[in-house]
């Protein structure tokens, strides 16, 4: 498993935990960056940061292209691998859309139900579709 996967999932773990707990999104980040016999990679904080911090506009875009599936009824793991994937679409240069796309339905695959990354997939396949329809 490569560092920036090893990234994603740790993000994810915090994310969830976070949600589970009723707290703030990531929240429970400064709890596991205090825990020296884990060290969080800097990716894994970038992207709780930035999925926390971006949160609003991150949501909507998911409710846009996950018809029929309001954030409310996901699993909880199927609505932060989401988080994570279009906050990599929209604000990390560097993670072409196919690596994004592709980091995602492998968690999903591994992590969630049978139809998590099938769901994953066409959710985000969607949102790059439309980001790639706009003049830029």
């Amino acid at each position: 498993m490569g560092a920036r996967t090893k990234a994603r999932k740790r993000a994810l773990d915090i994310l969830f935990e976070s949600e589970l707990q009723g707290l703030p999104l990531g929240a429970t980040l400064a709890d596991r960056q205090a825990k020296p016999e884990q060290p969080l990679n800097d990716y894994t904080v970038r992207l709780v940061h930035g999925v926390a911090g971006q949160l609003s506009e991150i949501d909507e875009a998911i409710a846009a292209h996950s018809t029929g599936w309001p954030l409310g009824r996901m699993p909880g793991v199927d609505r932060n691998l989401l988080r994570i994937a279009v906050y990599e679409l929209r604000y990390v240069d560097e993670v072409p859309a196919a690596v994004a796309l592709s980091e995602a339905v492998a968690l999903a695959s591994e992590l969630s139900t049978d139809d998590s990354p099938g769901f994953i997939n066409g959710v985000l396949a969607s949102l790059a579709a439309a980001a790639n329809a706009l003049p830029g």
